[in-house]
Order: structure tokens, then C-alpha cells, then sequence
């Protein structure tokens, strides 16, 4: 990955994380959400500690990261993907994922407050724009009835996933990012495990075989999202790199055009997202980026 950006390392986590929420919600039309959260996660453990003992030399393995990785494991990697998982069943991938784009701006906000990072008028201009974007994205897909309240699993999604990128920030300066990923999900298996034993849910772990093979393939695709998130902010500021993974949306609706049940026709809403999705993009890799040099 020497060659990659962090740039192209946020937008290919934006894209594994657009095929994960697509499968998940096929594997939900099968399946349940408990279901679909303790498998993603349980899918992420195995793949990702194969390949620590693969690839990650023992002298390598630090601790010293553990509490940070642990912490951002519970509260995004297991709260988090719970209520993503909840937010797709309850509202839809399309209006979800337009509110969890909120976690950017948390994030962003969080990144100056708390790590001292600067910020500039393109990177918060840039910032707005992508979340500005990436909603009418959103918005200009397939419509689902629900209820109002049902928009509460999103938004704690999104204060989840805004939080844990300080808590993977702070980590990472004290080991590897595949590493410290790792001690992320184990740290999400035990908590999603004990979470689905504790509300009486075991039963509820039944799959029939696509079910099955959405949800791993979607489990495989998020994990490998979140460590290329890990690796884009061990290279750049989390003001930078959090707001490109957040223009998952945009894959989302590519992704439902090719395949059935996607978007609507073209739209307004779809053009003018699409236009400010480049737009903050720009403003991010361009103007913002040689301003933090």
C-alpha cells in the first residue's frame, strides 16, 4: 500500500463500506439484524487476526495501543454497527446512510477540540459540502416508509462512528494498523457476543445459505473498510481523511444502479449531490491539504 494516498485509502473504505451495507440489507431481507451484527463482526475477528499471525511480525505486536482500540471496538465497532444494522432494517440503506454522513462533522469537530488539529475554511467549507452531498445523494434513492422515530438508530450510529475515529486516532501512533484493527473487532465480538446472550437473543443466530453469505461477505468488506480507515489516518488528519470514507453514500447509489431495487431516474437531488460530492472532494484534496503541510 506504499503507493496509496490516504485519499484513495478513505474513498476505497467509502466503496467497501457502500458493498457492505448493500449486502447487509439483502442478507436482513432473509435474516434479522442480530443476526447480521454478530456475523459481520464475528467475520471481521477471524479475517483480520489470519492476517496478523500471516503478516505481522510477533515483535511487532504492541499493547500499549490496547485501551484506545478497545474502547473505539465497543462503542463504534460493536454500538455502531449494531444501530447501522438496526438503521438499515428500520429506514433503509439510502436515508441511513445519509444520516450516519453526520459523523464527519462530529468528527471534525472532536479533531480540533480534543487532538489541537487545525482547521481551515476549505477543510470545514469541504467538510459541509460532502455531508451536503452525499444526503441529497441519498435522498434522491428509492424512498421507504418509516417512522419518525425509527431515524434515532442512524443519528446514534453516527455519534458512534464520529467518536471512535479520536479514540483509532489517538491509538495509532503506538503500533500498526492492521494490529491495532484486530484488537478493535476482538474487542467488538466479545461486546456484540455478550450484548446478543445478555437481551436473550441466541436463538435469533440462524441463517439459511444466502442469508449466510451476504452477511460474511458484507462482514468481510466492512472490516476491510475499517482498516483502510486505520491505515488513511495513520497517514493524514482525521479532519481530512474522515470526511472522503464519509462519501460512502455516493458508492451506495452507484452500486444499487447496477444492480435491482436501486435508485430512481435521474433526479435534481441526484445531479446536485453528485456536483457537491466532487465539490468537497476538491476542496478536501486540493485547497484544504496544503494548507495543514
Amino acid at each position: 500500500m506504499a503507493g496509496l494516498t490516504p485519499h484513495a485509502l478513505a474513498l476505497s473504505s467509502a466503496l467497501c463500506s457502500a458493498v457492505a451495507t448493500m449486502l447487509i440489507q439483502r442478507g436482513l431481507r432473509r435474516s434479522n439484524f442480530y443476526a447480521g451484527f454478530w456475523l459481520n463482526v464475528a467475520v471481521g475477528a477471524v479475517g483480520l487476526w489470519s492476517a496478523v499471525l500471516l503478516l505481522v511480525p510477533r515483535d511487532e505486536y504492541n499493547w500499549h495501543a490496547a485501551p484506545y482500540f478497545i474502547a473505539s471496538g465497543v462503542v463504534g465497532t460493536a454500538a455502531g454497527r449494531l444501530f447501522r444494522v438496526a438503521a438499515i432494517e428500520k429506514v433503509g440503506a439510502s436515508v441511513s446512510a445519509a444520516i450516519l454522513n453526520l459523523s464527519p462533522l462530529i468528527s471534525t469537530v472532536l479533531a480540533v477540540l480534543l487532538l489541537g488539529e487545525r482547521i481551515t475554511v476549505a477543510i470545514l467549507t469541504g467538510t459541509l459540502v460532502v455531508i451536503l452531498g452525499t444526503t441529497l445523494l441519498s435522498a434522491s434513492g428509492k424512498h421507504v416508509g418509516f417512522q419518525t422515530r425509527d431515524l434515532v438508530y442512524p443519528f446514534i450510529s453516527a455519534m458512534c462512528f464520529g467518536v471512535v475515529a479520536i479514540l483509532r486516532k489517538l491509538g495509532l501512533g503506538l503500533a500498526g494498523p492492521l494490529f491495532d484493527s484486530a484488537i478493535n473487532i476482538t474487542a467488538a465480538l466479545v461486546a456484540a457476543s455478550a450484548f446478543v446472550l445478555a437481551s436473550g437473543n441466541l436463538a435469533a443466530l440462524r441463517y439459511d445459505r444466502r442469508s449466510f453469505l451476504y452477511f460474511a461477505g458484507g462482514g468481510a468488506f466492512e472490516n476491510t473498510g475499517v482498516f483502510l480507515l486505520l491505515f488513511a489516518l495513520g497517514l493524514s488528519e482525521v479532519s481530512v481523511v474522515v470526511p472522503l470514507a464519509g462519501t460512502s453514500p455516493l458508492f451506495v447509489l452507484l452500486l444499487a444502479y447496477c444492480f435491482p431495487s436501486g435508485i430512481e431516474r435521474l433526479s435534481w437531488r441526484l445531479v446536485t449531490g453528485a456536483v457537491l460530492i466532487v465539490l468537497g472532494v476538491f476542496l478536501l484534496t486540493g485547497w484544504g491539504i496544503g494548507r495543514l503541510a
